[in-house]
C-alpha cells in the first residue's frame, strides 16, 4: 500500500451507513487525505452510486488537483467500470486492500470511527438536510481546530500549513521563477 509524504498524493475513501428517525437508511461517502488526516468530503445521501463518488472526486480535484493514488476496500462502487475508468482517465492509481483487512485503510477507519462517536452516534437525525449540516460544522472542526495526536497535536490545517518542502525564496527561485517572483515580491518574501 502507498503511504503519503505530501498533501493530496493518496486518499482514502469509504462509505458509511446509518438511519433517520423514521428509520430510513442513508449512507456516507467519506473522502481523507491521508498526509495530514483532513477530511475532504463527507458526502450525505440515500443512494450514492459510482457515478455520485466521481463527481464528489471530481468536486474536490477540481480545487486541490487528483491525488496519485486513491485507497478503497472492494465496494461495488469502487470496483465499477466507470470508476476504474475515471482513475485511469485521470492517472489515478487505484489500490484496493485486501478483503477482511481494514487495517490496509487505517487512516479513514479512525476517521469513520471518530465521526461515528460524534455525531452518526449522537443525534437523532430528523431528515438529510439535518445529518448534512451537522456533518459540515463537525468537518469544519475536524479539519481546523481539533489537534490529531499522529500530528503532534496539529489539526490537519495546521499540520499542512507546517510542512512545506521549499522556502518562500526557494519556490521565487524555481523554474517559473520570474511570475513567482513576481509574486514573492508583493508578498515581500
Amino acid at each position: 500500500m502507498p503511504t503519503s509524504s505530501r498533501v493530496n498524493e493518496v486518499w482514502s475513501i469509504d462509505f458509511m451507513s446509518d438511519s433517520l428517525s423514521n428509520g430510513r437508511k442513508f449512507r456516507t461517502f467519506n473522502v481523507l487525505d491521508d498526509f495530514n488526516r483532513e477530511s475532504l468530503t463527507i458526502e450525505v445521501d440515500t443512494s450514492l452510486p459510482s457515478a455520485r463518488v466521481i463527481r464528489s472526486l471530481e468536486i474536490i480535484s477540481a480545487e486541490r488537483g487528483f491525488p496519485k493514488y486513491i485507497r478503497s476496500d472492494n465496494g461495488p462502487e469502487f470496483i465499477s467500470r466507470s470508476f476504474r475508468k475515471f482513475c485511469c482517465s485521470h492517472r489515478i492509481r487505484h489500490r484496493r486492500i485486501e478483503p477482511g483487512k481494514p487495517q490496509q485503510n487505517s487512516y479513514i477507519e479512525r476517521f469513520n470511527r471518530s465521526y461515528r462517536e460524534d455525531i452518526l452516534d449522537m443525534y437523532a437525525f430528523r431528515n438529510l438536510r439535518h445529518v448534512r449540516e451537522l456533518s459540515v460544522d463537525w468537518q469544519i472542526e475536524y479539519n481546523h481546530d481539533r489537534g490529531h495526536e499522529s500530528l503532534g497535536g496539529k489539526s490537519p490545517a495546521e499540520y499542512a500549513r507546517s510542512f512545506s518542502p521549499f522556502t518562500p525564496q526557494q519556490l521565487c527561485e524555481g523554474p517559473k521563477g520570474k511570475k513567482l517572483l513576481n509574486m514573492c515580491e508583493t508578498l515581500q518574501l
